[in-house]
């Protein structure tokens, strides 16, 4: 069984972002995948600061967020766009997730994950300026991303009171990228075991 990790990459009690990634992880659980939703709400993190890091004990929270990874085979992110860029808060968290206490050797644990993004905006575009920089980024952390991703414009008119998506085909395509990273997850886990 594929095992993913999810969040948002937005706190905000009402996000577009995380009521798309409730439809994705749904599809994706459907499919056959155990994930992981966290909230970064319950992770707080400072902001990235060497010196700080240098002279203040490891976060928690850092601690917490790092002894997740291993246990997972994939990643889903939900990835707000600010200004054509990646949201503060997941450009955060990832900086932290590849830090390690002074302890502990080896920082990276992301080489080798999969990962599916997807991003809701009120803008037209949907977020999809924003993608383009967290797929370089995980990239360069090495991290394998689904070519496939999904971005909602308009997402202030887009989602119900329920928080579903009211147009038909974007929800279709949200809960096609919930199989698609089970599946591809699961392949590269039974790989893997079998050799």
């Amino acid at each position: 069984m594929a095992r993913v990790l999810a969040f948002s990459g937005s706190a905000r009690k009402d996000s577009f972002n995380a009521k798309l990634l409730t439809l994705v992880v749904q599809s994706a659980r459907e499919a056959g995948a155990s994930v992981t939703r966290i909230d970064l709400r319950d992770y707080a993190l400072p902001l990235y600061d060497g010196d700080f890091e240098a002279a203040s004990e490891f976060p928690a929270s850092a601690t917490r967020l790092r002894e997740l990874l291993p246990a997972h085979d994939a990643l889903l992110l939900a990835c707000p766009e600010y200004n054509g860029g990646i949201a503060p808060l997941l450009k955060n968290t990832i900086d932290w997730m590849t830090r390690a206490p002074a302890a502990k050797a080896d920082p990276s644990l992301f080489p080798g994950k999969l990962a599916a993004l997807c991003a809701a905006s009120p803008g037209g575009l949907g977020g999809m300026r924003g993608l383009r920089w967290v797929r370089e980024l995980l990239n360069n952390l090495g991290v394998t991303v689904l070519a496939n991703q999904v971005t909602v414009g308009t997402a202030h008119k887009t989602f119900d009171a329920s928080g579903a998506l009211t147009d038909a085909r974007q929800a279709d395509t949200a809960r096609a990228l919930g199989r698609e990273l089970a599946q591809a997850a699961g392949a590269r886990e039974a790989f893997a075991g079998a050799r």
